[in-house]
């Protein structure tokens, strides 16, 4: 048996295991296949019925599930019927961006009820805490008085030990080391979980966007920096040292050796935000000596290639080629169903969706399904509610090794 959030430990399943696994399984059914009975969860799943009606019971009592009358007859007794009652609770979400801070409450559900944003909040270190802990007061002042909170999740841009809360180094914060989970947990009385943004955005993307039902998948964000969330055999992987997906620091050539990326990694520095606005202003100055385009933003640069600019079009090019590079290396190692692209950048999905997958397709044995991202800014606050309901609620998942 393994544990979500302790891949490195195996357990031999005792009794109290092999309830959490029952009731596991019998909660995700239900909330992805409401209304059904009893009955159904026990045939679809080949769990026992006596089995099923204990977990009902207590998912019952949790409020998690409620009755919502009787199905047809087939000729018995009519059954009940359930379903995954989504306004049982709400969940707090953060997605703590290195330029933009925006925080939700949502239900369980994923539907969310308030939400508010900071752009271009340009602070860090004690400062940025303070305007997470100011967003938290405020979403729970929204809180509806039958929908208690059943946790708060945040999520960090760089690598952040999950377990302990603690954001190793996120350079667009200024933080090393930092204890976030702590320091919340001291100023409100509620389950706080602290995890990098980039993997709670595909757990929001494998729940409630395009990865539902995707057991393999990838979602890059691209915005200020680059990072990426992978979902391997349904589970959300984290690596040795919980920095997977750091492909920000993938090397996009041989010119990248043998140099120290302090900061942003060889890949941000050509495909994030910033690294586009830098390579247009490499071009612009071949063309237009002493110009000053400080102003410049990733934005501008995207809509000049529509206007057909050369220097804007030779600047996606060499995006598309550096993205497409990355995409086809990391599946012809993974082999992966989906790959979703989001952040900000990814809005400008129509210079870049296409030009990408011609490039690829050929080049690697299968071309993965690429979409664009639909939830959007919310698909972190989307991650926060699966990570509490992981945490909480003790989500099991069994797999058979080989």
């Amino acid at each position: 048996l393994m544990k979500p959030g302790h891949p490195k430990q195996l357990y031999t399943i005792s009794a109290s295991d092999m309830r959490l696994i029952n009731r596991s399984a019998i909660l995700e059914y239900l909330r992805t296949n409401s209304p059904t009975s009893r009955s159904e969860i026990s045939s679809v799943l080949d769990v026992s019925l006596p089995t099923v009606m204990r977990v009902v019971d207590d998912l019952l009592a949790e409020n998690l599930v409620v009755n919502v009358g009787e199905g047809q007859s087939t000729g018995g007794r009519r059954r009940e019927l359930l379903t995954y009652n989504k306004d049982a609770y709400t969940v707090i979400g953060i997605d703590l961006g290195g330029t933009k801070l925006f925080g939700a409450l949502a239900n369980i559900g994923g539907e969310i009820k308030h939400q508010v944003s900071v752009e271009q909040h340009g602070s860090s270190g004690e400062e940025c805490y303070q305007l997470v802990v100011e967003m938290i007061e405020q979403l729970l002042r929204c809180q509806p008085a039958n929908q208690p909170v059943r946790g708060i999740a945040v999520g960090a841009p760089g690598i952040t030990q999950n377990t302990e809360g603690i954001v190793e180094w996120a350079p667009s914060l200024n933080w090393r080391n930092y204890p976030l989970k702590s320091k919340l947990a001291e100023v409100f009385n509620l389950p706080v979980y602290v995890d990098n943004d980039v993997n709670l955005a595909v757990l929001g993307e494998h729940w409630f966007g395009m990865g539902k039902n995707v057991q393999n998948m990838i979602l890059i964000s691209i915005g200020t920096g680059v990072g990426a969330g992978l979902i391997l055999d349904g589970m959300l992987y984290r690596g040795h040292s919980h920095s997977s997906g750091e492909i920000g620091y993938l090397l996009p050539g041989v010119n990248a050796l043998g140099k120290a990326y302090d900061q942003f990694g060889a890949l941000e520095t050509l495909v994030s935000g910033l690294g586009i606005v830098e390579n247009a202003r490499r071009h612009l100055a071949s063309l237009k000596p002493g110009g000053n385009h400080s102003d410049l933003t990733s934005e501008d640069v995207f809509k000049a290639a529509r206007n057909h600019e050369p220097w804007a079009e030779e600047t996606i090019s060499e995006t598309v080629d550096y993205l497409a590079l990355a995409i086809a290396n990391i599946n012809a190692l993974l082999d992966l169903e989906l790959v979703v692209l989001s952040g900000g950048v990814a809005r400008s999905a129509d210079l870049l969706l296409e030009p990408i997958i011609d490039r690829i397709n050929g080049a690697i044995p299968r071309t993965p399904r690429i979409e664009i991202s639909r939830l959007g800014r919310t698909s972190a606050v989307m991650g926060a509610i699966v990570l509490v309901i992981h945490a909480i609620d003790e989500y099991h998942i069994v797999r058979k090794l080989s």
